[in-house]
C-alpha cells in the first residue's frame, strides 16, 4: 500500500464510534453509495466460506433413525430408549415416526456408535 493509504488507515483507528458513523455518512452522502449493501455482501460472503470450513471439518453430527422394519421395532424401541433416556411412549412414537432424527450435536465417536447400535437391532440409521 502507498504511504497516504496507511496514513488514512491509522487516522481512522483514532476514530470514535460517533465519528466513524459519521464519516460513512458523509461517505454516503458525498459519493451517492450504500454502505449497508457493501456490508450485507461481504457479510454474506464470510458466512458462506464458514459453512465450508464446517462442511471439511464437521465436528457434530446428528443421528437419523430411517427405517424400522416392523419385525424389529421392539429391539429399536429399546436401543432409542438407551440413547435418548426417553419415556416409553415418546420413544415409540419416535420410532413409529421414522424417518426421525434420534439424536443432534453429537461426538462422531457417539454418533457411530448409536448408529451401530440401532442397526445391530435391525433398523437403518445415518448421519448428517
Amino acid at each position: 500500500m502507498s504511504e497516504r493509504i496507511d496514513q488514512i488507515v491509522e487516522e481512522l483507528k483514532t476514530l470514535t464510534l460517533l465519528e466513524a458513523s459519521e464519516l460513512v455518512s458523509k461517505i454516503e452522502e458525498t459519493f451517492g453509495v450504500d454502505a449497508s449493501a457493501a456490508a450485507g455482501g461481504g457479510v454474506m460472503v464470510m458466512a458462506a466460506s464458514e459453512e465450508a470450513e464446517a462442511a471439511e471439518e464437521k465436528t457434530e453430527f446428528n443421528l437419523m433413525l430411517d427405517e424400522v422394519p416392523a419385525d424389529k421395532k421392539i429391539a429399536i424401541l429399546k436401543v432409542v430408549r438407551g440413547l435418548t433416556g426417553l419415556g416409553l411412549k415418546e420413544a415409540k412414537e419416535l420410532v413409529e415416526s421414522a424417518p426421525k432424527l434420534v439424536q443432534e450435536g453429537l461426538a462422531k465417536d457417539a454418533a457411530e456408535d448409536g448408529q451401530k447400535q440401532i442397526e445391530a437391532a435391525g433398523g437403518k440409521a445415518s448421519l448428517t
